[in-house]
């Protein structure tokens, strides 16, 4: 096999993969979208201003939210989400932040 069939072959696996990689981020995508549609229904309008900033600033927490929402929504356990629920969840899923004290001599 000659270099350039070589180069071609490299790269039309390149191509493949990326394409496959495309269509596996625009179904999990998909799949975002139907549990936010989900979860919006519960939220209520302070909530749901809280989620909006939360995703701008945040979207890996954001996700994770989601998901822990609509599993509870789905299985019953959630009806409605105000804006106080909503930080007791956040909260839990933050990690705790250690907090230091210096003693100067």
């Amino acid at each position: 096999m000659t270099d350039l069939e070589e180069l071609k072959r490299k790269k039309l696996e390149e191509f493949q993969g990326q394409q496959q990689f495309d269509s596996e981020e625009a179904e999990i995508q998909q799949q975002i979208t139907q549990i936010e549609i989900l979860v919006k229904g519960v939220l209520t309008k302070k909530a749901l201003e809280r989620y909006g900033n939360l995703k701008t600033a945040h979207p890996e927490l954001a996700v994770q939210l989601l998901v822990l929402l609509g599993q509870a929504v789905q299985s019953g356990q959630i009806k409605t989400v105000d804006d106080d629920a909503l930080k007791n969840l956040l909260m839990r899923l933050q990690p705790k932040k250690h907090r230091f004290k210096m003693i100067r001599k």
